[in-house]
């Protein structure tokens, strides 16, 4: 494999915590590569020690070719997961600055700025200061700044953490784009459909520890099957297949309909699944297989105790 980056036995302690344990992975050049897993799995932690900002307790690290060199991380642009600009500084400023950090000339810098702030609908606020921005506006800009000097190894953390929805697909559509340049693109994640859309390759992370590594159809091949199903009135499809071994779970209401979701395992298809429904007499309105997520992928590997609700590690 031709690697834009290669991490291999990283380990990173603080005291008698362990953060990260033996992470090893290679990242394709021009690829879009994933690491995902839940607040506090230790995806910070890891890109901080790929780009430098803290060094690990053990392990080894090579980026384009080499070590991670201040002349190689010239060519490394970085968003990092504490968001932070020069608030009196204007956007058009905030871009360029970063850009001329990483060895852009002034002119050059200043004209990527333009191009950049015109291209992602912010040209009207180019000469606007950052502290009048809102909160995803800046963000929009700090990813703009990371990627102003054309590096050929883009590293986002958490980058679509704030963003509504609609700015979320813009910054796909930012990643699609830098990676069609033939660009290398790592983004850490908790939230499994972004990755699931946009990457090539994917480490699901677990309490600092890998769960996975591989293509994402890889990954939701470890997943069970699924069927969606509907029911009319108050019927309670999980309380009466339960006895019978079924995993369903209540997933809301549809026009009136109770929606359900059946995971299909221990050697339970959809035909047994079907066959169960109309023995229990159970009023159907909707039975459909469908294809499972990458969360359930996830789940699957490591389990429901490994998606905490706790704040991302430090």
């Amino acid at each position: 494999m031709d690697a834009a980056l290669e991490a291999e036995g990283l380990v990173k302690r603080y005291g008698a915590r362990t953060a990260v344990q033996d992470l090893s992975f290679q990242v394709p050049r021009g690829a879009i590569y994933g690491v995902l897993g839940p607040n506090g799995a230790g995806k910070s932690t890891t890109l901080r020690m790929l780009v430098g900002v803290m060094r690990p307790t053990s392990g080894r690290i090579t980026v384009l070719g080499g070590p991670p060199t201040r002349e190689t991380m010239k060519r490394v642009g970085y968003l990092p997961e504490e968001r932070g600009l020069y608030r009196s500084m204007t956007t058009r400023g905030a871009i360029a600055y970063l850009a001329r950090l990483k060895g852009v000339s002034a002119g050059k810098a200043f004209k990527r700025a333009d191009q950049l702030l015109e291209a992602h609908g912010l040209g009207k606020h180019r000469h606007k200061r950052i502290k009048t921005l809102s909160k995803g506006m800046a963000q929009k800009v700090q990813v703009l700044a990371a990627i102003a000097h054309e590096p050929d190894l883009i590293i986002f953390d958490e980058p679509f953490s704030g963003l509504d929805p609609v700015n979320q697909r813009v910054l796909e559509e930012t990643i699609r784009t830098e990676a069609a340049t033939g660009r290398t693109i790592l983004f850490s994640t908790h939230v499994m459909e972004h990755a699931e859309r946009l990457c090539d390759r994917i480490l699901l992370i677990a309490h600092g520890t890998a769960a996975f590594e591989g293509t994402v159809s890889q990954a939701l091949a470890l997943a069970p099957s699924l069927a969606l199903l509907e029911t009319e009135g108050d019927f309670d499809l999980a309380a009466v297949l339960s006895t019978r071994g079924f995993n369903i779970s209540y997933d809301g209401e549809e026009h009136g309909n109770k929606r359900w979701r059946a995971r299909l395992e221990n050697g339970h298809g959809s035909r047994q699944l079907l066959q169960a429904c109309v023995e229990a007499g159970a009023p159907l309105s909707l039975f459909e297989p469908a294809r499972a997520s990458l969360h359930e992928a996830f789940v699957a590997l490591v389990g429901d105790k490994a998606m905490p609700n706790a704040a991302e590690e430090r």
